[in-house]
């Protein structure tokens, strides 16, 4: 694996993995190892502005539409990341994996119409390492309670996000080797120590 991976971090709303990103973000650093960290949607200055259409709580996509701003979020980024591939340690928060788990799984789009699209955007581009950040309805829903700002995304129902999540531990299942899934449960500092371990033996 290279020195510079791609790390990936997933999960439902409220599992701490923007957290775990941004500290990971805050430990490279403090080491003083070069990396970029992007968001999707968001990322590039034209992700962010797919991005404010996705989340606004006005919006009213149907679910192809929010689709394919997702991938284009994703192309518009595609461009930042290959320029930083073996350069830099790239941290991604949300990626291909989000997109099967909210659009295939939670919403029902055919999964070889995704995936044919974003196999076409990523090309040879591949993912070192995800963590997969997991929660309970009942931690998920105390915490999406503390937020000042929801966005359409935080609004879904129990059943939806329960659906995503089992989504993305099927995607965890087929190549768990390159997967690492935090009980977002568990005491924060707890997984923060975990995770930076694993950061640090893959860098």
């Amino acid at each position: 694996m290279s020195k510079k991976p791609i790390i990936v971090f997933e999960g439902i709303e409220g599992t701490g993995k923007s957290h775990h990103i941004n500290n990971v973000a805050k430990y490279l650093k403090k080491i003083n190892k070069g990396f970029v960290q992007i968001r999707e949607p968001g990322g590039s200055k034209n992700s962010e502005i797919i991005r404010k259409l996705i989340l606004d709580n006005k919006s009213t996509f149907n679910k192809y539409t929010d689709l394919l701003l997702y991938l284009s979020a994703r192309s518009e980024n595609i461009e930042l990341i290959r320029k930083n591939i073996g350069k830099k340690i790239i941290l991604i928060d949300r990626f291909s994996d989000s997109t099967i788990a909210y659009q295939h799984y939670g919403m029902g789009i055919n999964i070889k119409f995704i995936k044919h699209i974003n196999d076409h955007l990523l090309k040879h581009i591949s993912i070192d390492f995800t963590f997969l950040n997991v929660v309970n309805q009942k931690n998920m829903k105390m915490r999406l309670v503390k937020r000042k700002n929801l966005n359409r995304y935080d609004k879904f129902t129990n059943n939806f996000y329960e659906r995503v999540q089992n989504g993305f531990i099927k995607i965890f299942k087929k190549n768990p080797k390159k997967y690492m899934k935090i009980d977002s449960n568990k005491d924060i500092n707890h997984n923060e120590k975990i995770i930076l371990k694993k950061v640090n033996d893959l860098i």
